[in-house]
């Protein structure tokens, strides 16, 4: 048999040498942007030191530098283009015709550290938290902490910016929407990768939702039940994804672009008993990553959490190399171990918030922030309506609910526990939002007023002995689940107990570790527990807490609590497009929260932090924090 060597097969070499050829170039092409890109901000920094240094230089050149290091820092760069001609065009191909496309900005920083007073790269940030989050695992885990985490980690399509409160694209480069609702297409970012170096591609985002949100064997309930009218989610090209819906919704954008991205390469090689069971598979494409991502041997409880720096990270590098979270409950020891220097960020409580403000060298070490924002929560005592190991708890009544708020001093609780710090919460809206009802008054504390209504519902005392019976001679008696051992936990129940035992109310006090609160929840096994809950939005959708949907699989409504009044108008905030419309309905629903108290809100608290005066780029936005744009100056980092 003869091997010949012809002119096929010459120009088949030259071919596979030509791509070789332009694949090296292309790659020397993006290292000579990045270097380049760099090597600017580098010497922009240093000209903007000599400039603020000398004090000779006009605005207007100062006022240039800037804006020409802020497109720089956002990958603006163009190698070798013609004046006036940008790194590349936008690529229309993708889009529905005759539908205007969104086009977002990039995804940067809000504040840039570069250039700041002692900015410095490397460096490790520990925050210490109050609680122990039970679980890391992306929509899986269920508490502020473990998302606190994961939020460094994981990114979204799109995402509220932290200072304008605006929607916008994380994620995604733009989207275009159905004008009548149905639908919503999105086009991803060039160049976009996970952690491990995999590229992101339309159908992570396909997988994302149909093969883990809606996955009934993923305990992914909570996050479901804001998605349910996702009627199909389709990949159009390798960067382009377009959902389609069941009904229009108000909350479709932000909720649809708002959940996790997760890597199906690494996700769907899981079965869904190892995800639910999980507490530390954490993968993401976010600015961090886990220290130590191995399934087998995950983060469990006890041990710190660390994250490092993501080298892979598509958008700004963040300059710290580390995050640490670590827990010590006792909000005393806690304050301990950060004047000790265990960490770099506490949430104090108030009184240590007001007392040690007060002191004359505090502000010389520390920066202590105290500010109203988006996810400002409001505290509160949930009712449980329904059964508790089997027994009917009291609080299926309306009446009984209502009593309990007017019998507790809650005004006197900020003054004395709190030291004033806070307001009186009338209800689940966020004070800051646009739609929040302020014509709505918070309930009196009225004790004798309460003790009618219990009266009226059955409860009165038959024997004489101070406690309240019902007609089958039962004591008025429940079981008050709380977290946390450390003081101010102590002072809330005691203040609660006393209260209650004044009209002849029993109260017994369960303390339990915050890890065991996601169970306790999910299964309803409480009489009455307090807790807290924080928007992640201007407008939070309720259906999650309040809607009686929400009962079922586990979901937030752990109230059980039932009422058609309130179905109506979460749903009728949820259809209505037009925002005055919606204001209506949000009335309407928190007018009906306001009559059946199936909480008792408590307090409204300002965001208190404390963070060590040496780290840099610690900005109060209307969104939170952002402590990727951190840094620990050059003195300090390491």
């Amino acid at each position: 048999m003869n091997n010949r060597f012809g002119l096929k097969d010459f120009l088949q070499i030259v071919l596979i040498g030509a791509v070789l050829v332009l694949v090296l170039l292309a790659m020397l092409q993006r290292d000579r942007e990045w270097v380049l890109q760099r090597d600017m901000l580098d010497k922009l920094g240093a000209i903007e030191k000599k400039l603020a240094q000398g004090g000779g230089a006009s605005g207007d050149i100062a006022a240039k530098l800037a804006a020409i290091e802020d497109r720089l820092a956002k990958g603006v760069v163009a190698v070798g283009a013609a004046p006036g001609v940008g790194a590349s065009s936008r690529d229309e191909s993708w889009a529905r015709p005759g539908v205007k496309i969104q086009w977002q900005e990039p995804w940067t920083y809000v504040t840039d550290p570069h250039g700041q007073p002692g900015f410095a790269e490397g460096g490790e940030f520990t925050e210490i938290f109050e609680g122990q989050p039970a679980k890391i695992t992306p929509m899986i885990a269920s508490d502020v902490y473990g998302r606190r985490v994961i939020d460094r980690v994981c990114d979204s399509l799109g995402a509220y910016d932290p200072n304008t409160l605006r929607f916008r694209g994380v994620l995604a480069e733009a989207w275009q929407q159905d004008p009548a609702g149905m639908w919503i297409r999105v086009r991803l970012r060039n160049g976009l990768r996970w952690s491990d170096g995999e590229p992101i591609t339309a159908e992570d985002i396909r997988w994302t939702f149909d093969e883990f949100v809606f996955n009934p064997s993923v305990e992914t309930e909570r996050v479901r039940s804001t998605l349910d009218q996702i009627k199909s989610t389709t990949v159009i090209d390798p960067l382009t994804v377009e959902f389609a819906y069941t009904k229009s919704l108000s909350f479709n954008l932000e909720y649809t672009l708002g959940v996790y991205v997760l890597p199906k390469h690494f996700y769907g090689k899981l079965q869904a008993s190892q995800i639910n069971s999980a507490t530390g598979i954490l993968m993401g494409s976010g600015p961090f990553k886990l220290e130590r991502l191995d399934v087998e041997n995950q983060w469990t409880l006890g041990q710190d959490i660390v994250l490092v720096r993501n080298e892979n990270y598509w958008g700004p590098r963040a300059p710290l190399d580390r995050l640490r979270f670590k827990v010590v409950a006792d909000s005393t020891s806690r304050l301990a171990a950060y004047q000790s220097d265990e960490g770099d960020m506490i949430t104090p409580t108030a009184p240590q918030f007001v007392l040690k403000t007060k002191e004359a060298d505090w502000d010389a070490k520390n920066q202590s922030l105290r500010w109203v924002n988006m996810r400002s929560g409001y505290s509160f005592i949930v009712w449980n309506e329904g059964k508790n190991a089997g027994r009917q708890t009291p609080f299926a009544d309306k009446r009984v609910r209502q009593a309990m708020t007017l019998c507790l001093d809650r005004a006197r609780m900020i003054k004395d526990i709190f030291e004033g710090v806070g307001v009186i919460s009338q209800g689940p809206v966020n004070p800051e939002s646009p739609v929040f009802a302020s014509d709505i008054k918070p309930w009196p504390f009225d004790p004798e007023r309460g003790k009618a209504l219990l009266a009226e519902a059955g409860w009165k005392d038959r024997n004489n002995d101070g406690i309240l019976e019902n007609e089958k001679g039962e004591r008025f008696e429940f079981e008050f689940t709380r977290s946390g051992s450390d003081e101010i936990s102590e002072r809330i129940s005691t203040f609660i107990k006393d209260s209650y035992a004044k009209v002849g109310i029993v109260m017994q006090v369960k303390p339990i570790d915050w890890a065991a609160m996601a169970d306790i929840l999910k299964g309803r096994t409480f009489d009455a527990l307090t807790m807290a809950w924080s928007a992640t939005a201007p407008e939070s959708d309720p259906r999650q807490i309040f809607h009686s949907e929400s009962i079922k699989e586990g979901g937030d409504n752990f109230a059980q609590w039932n009422c058609p009044a309130a179905d109506k108008a979460i749903d009728a905030i949820r259809t209505t497009l037009d925002f005055e419309a919606r204001r209506k309905a949000w009335q309407e629903f928190q007018a009906v929260i306001h009559d059946e108290q199936p909480y008792t809100f408590i307090r409204v608290a300002p965001w208190l932090r404390f963070v060590k005066k040496d780290i840099g780029n610690v900005q109060m936005y209307k969104a939170g924090l952002e402590p990727w744009e951190f840094y620990a100056p050059a003195s300090t980092g390491g």
